[in-house]
């Protein structure tokens, strides 16, 4: 085996109540990625979708299709976005659902809890942001409710798992004051429901500006462009067994300098009037990994581009020379970080299955076609 790829699926492609009161109704992820506009020559914008089209994943043929492309080149199975709020508020959660109720597609899933709220600020720049929906984390009776929510799918013969135990990835781990007794709740729920356990993973940077303390506070640190051991110490002592580790802020530390890195993005930020940022997508990814990345319970992210245009217009920079070539390489590269692991934890997480408005996606468009799916299947099968 070269690699267990779990790819990152967002469920955001229907309309919910919540985004037709805020956006007006119809609004999808599709609404903004179709409207974005190119920054400067060569920029390709609107990004389209050429076989699947501009999807409802209401349909269950969709949902099908997409399964089949992700086996087709060697991907295990999805990850889904799951959106819990607090006191039983959920938020996209019908694509999954259904996938669960029906048994379709028998594709591999997991779950990664998005514990963040939900504000405009993620399409609208100007004004203050509303929020849509607060991340409220109420105590033991809404943990306990939570699990009962999720234990179906633990049980389903489709959940991947990691040493046996159902794979649950926790978005924020930093905000979550209380998740070393969210985490000591779920293990005692699922020991007393028939699960051996559950594998929690964190996703956090590998080079972080942010730091936990002991009483769940956070402070800024410098970071450390060397290795990733305090960082991931720092929240595997929270009861964490493993860590989804993404090189985004490393390897472009590491490309522009720390300081430079920084002083672009705020000047950018208080000035949106200067053209758009670039970065070079393979002089980044060739820094993405850190030494601790090889850890055996260390899950390395590969990442096919980064444009989040369509959401955060020119504030966040533009990845150029983002092909399925310079993919390939960057997905070679993370498989000779995770050789040596044992098979069970040569787990590649793939930021992201369909993440459009964000480009990085590896479903066919209307430039590359089934290009990273290719390059995928061209290095794992």
């Amino acid at each position: 085996m070269k690699a267990r790829v779990i790819a990152y699926y967002l469920p955001q492609y229907h309309p919910i109540p919540e985004n037709d009161k805020a956006w007006g109704p119809g609004f999808t992820e599709w609404t903004n990625v179709a409207q974005a506009k190119p920054l400067f020559r060569g920029h390709h914008q609107p990004k389209i979708p050429a076989d699947l089209g501009f999807y409802d994943l209401r349909l269950p043929e969709t949902r099908e299709q997409q399964a089949l492309m992700a086996k087709e080149c060697g991907i295990e199975g999805f990850c889904y976005y799951h959106y819990w709020m607090g006191n039983g508020k959920l938020l996209l959660q019908r694509p999954f659902e259904e996938v669960l109720a029906s048994g379709k597609p028998d594709f591999p899933f997991c779950l990664c809890w998005a514990n963040h709220e939900w504000t405009t600020r993620t399409w609208k720049k100007d004004g203050k942001p509303m929020v849509i929906a607060p991340m409220l984390y109420p105590g033991t009776e809404d943990y306990i409710a939570h699990f009962k929510y999720v234990l179906p799918a633990f049980k389903d013969h489709r959940y991947i798992t990691v040493e046996s135990k159902p794979l649950f990835c926790i978005y924020d781990p930093y905000h979550f004051k209380d998740v070393s007794f969210f985490i000591s709740t779920w293990r005692e729920l699922a020991i007393n429901n028939g699960l051996p356990g559950i594998y929690f993973t964190a996703l956090i940077n590998n080079t972080s500006t942010i730091k936990r303390r002991d009483d769940g506070t956070l402070e800024r640190v410098v970071p450390d462009l060397r290795e990733s051991k305090d960082v991931f110490d720092n929240i595997l002592k929270l009861g964490f067994d493993g860590i989804n580790s993404f090189g985004k802020s490393r390897g472009e530390m590491l490309y522009q300098g720390m300081m430079g890195r920084t002083f672009r993005k705020v000047l950018h930020k208080k000035l949106p009037f200067l053209p758009a940022m670039t970065l070079n997508y393979p002089h980044v990814v060739k820094n993405f990994f850190a030494p601790e990345d090889s850890w055996e319970n260390v899950f390395p992210t590969i990442m096919p581009n980064w444009d989040r245009t369509p959401r955060a217009g020119k504030a966040e920079g533009v990845y150029i020379n983002a092909t399925p070539e310079h993919f390939k390489s960057h997905l070679l590269n993370a498989l000779k970080v995770i050789a040596n692991k044992d098979d069970e934890h040569r787990i590649l997480f793939l930021k992201s299955w369909n993440e459009w408005g964000e480009g990085n996606y590896v479903e066919p468009d209307t430039k590359y076609g089934h290009g990273y799916l290719n390059a995928l299947k061209e290095c794992l099968l």
